[in-house]
């Protein structure tokens, strides 16, 4: 018995239902991934959230550096980048449960991928895009910034009034046009100080990778995401801002009685 094949038409509306199919699948896929990468990105902070308070916990309750620049190559929070990225040199790295490597590690973010930016440093290779508020918690050894706000208080566990406000790690990204975006591991707020007193940062680095909102980590162990909430964005191509429009309360909640 001779068998019937498809026709045309047939054809055609079995294509049709596929394509109608995976128009109505692949948001779906791409929602879940995006879920994925923020759940995996929260985890990750959590981790240099609480690798930051084992810390503090050895040296009296005081928060890390940012950076020390006396040595050679000049080590980080997370490492140091000088031929190669170096993370066992970081101040954190001994606390951290998991070994990092050079490409997918806990101070990536996975929704910002490896050569999706220019990276910073010698080594030219990833580092973090993760942003430490070193601005606050020790800001006489944050690099950028100390020469202007050293002065200011290095804090200690005990000095957060709201820790569940602090933010302490976030997802960070710097924009220097509107074609050139570098990693951050800086995580700087809306307004800086400086000698004629507080003025509006044109360079925040709050990255709000994840749908519209940023990752981060607070001062008491949490991790959650963050909308703008009322804060902008200073570079809508790249997603980068502040949460909040002003430093308070999770980027510098005394900035007012800074001098």
């Amino acid at each position: 018995m001779k068998r019937r094949g498809f026709t045309l038409v047939e054809l055609l509306v079995v294509i049709a239902v596929l394509a109608i199919l995976a128009g109505l699948l692949l948001p779906a896929l791409a929602s879940a991934r995006n879920k994925a990468r923020k759940v995996e990105c929260l985890s990750n902070l959590r981790q240099l959230v609480l690798a930051s308070t084992a810390y503090s916990n050895e040296f009296d309750g005081a928060y890390m550096p940012c950076a020390r620049w006396e040595s050679d190559p000049v080590v980080y929070w997370w490492g140091a980048n000088d031929e190669q990225t170096d993370y066992e040199a970081g101040f954190i790295y001994d606390y951290i449960g998991m070994r990092p490597n050079a490409v997918h590690s806990v101070f990536d973010c996975p929704a910002q991928p490896w050569g999706s930016y220019t990276p910073q440093g010698a080594a030219q290779a990833p580092t973090s895009t993760y942003g430490y508020n070193g601005y606050y918690l020790c800001p006489g050894a944050t690099p950028g910034w100390a020469w202007t706000i050293g002065d200011e208080p290095w804090k200690s566990v005990a000095d957060v009034d709201e820790p569940h406000e602090l933010i302490v790690f976030a997802d960070a990204l710097l924009v220097w046009s509107d074609d050139m975006a570098t990693n951050s591991a800086l995580l700087d707020p809306p307004y800086i100080f400086s000698g004629n007193g507080w003025i509006e940062n044109e360079y925040p680095t709050t990255c709000f990778r994840h749908s519209e909102q940023a990752a981060a980590g607070f001062a008491d162990g949490h991790v959650a995401s963050r909308t703008l909430e009322g804060g902008s964005y200073t570079s809508r191509r790249f997603r980068v801002g502040s949460v909040g429009a002003h430093n308070d309360p999770h980027y510098v909640p005394d900035w007012q009685g800074w001098q």
